[in-house]
């Protein structure tokens, strides 16, 4: 079943101006009061995931 917003001719769109979208976004994170994004907790990562972030930490990197 098709979407009730899509176009059958719906595509990519037009190409994004990164200067533009970053001034954008600039002036809409200034609006907001600059928020700080909370970290991931970590908790549901796999364990491959942090065999690799303890690996990086025992050769002295820091993620």
């Amino acid at each position: 079943m098709a979407s009730k917003t899509s176009k059958a001719n719906d595509g990519p769109g037009e190409p994004v101006d990164m200067a533009a979208f970053g001034r954008d976004l600039v002036r809409r994170r200034a609006a907001a009061g600059d928020p700080e994004p909370p970290r991931n907790s970590g908790k549901r990562r796999t364990p491959s995931k942090r065999a690799l972030l303890k690996a990086i930490e025992e050769a002295g990197g820091r993620w």
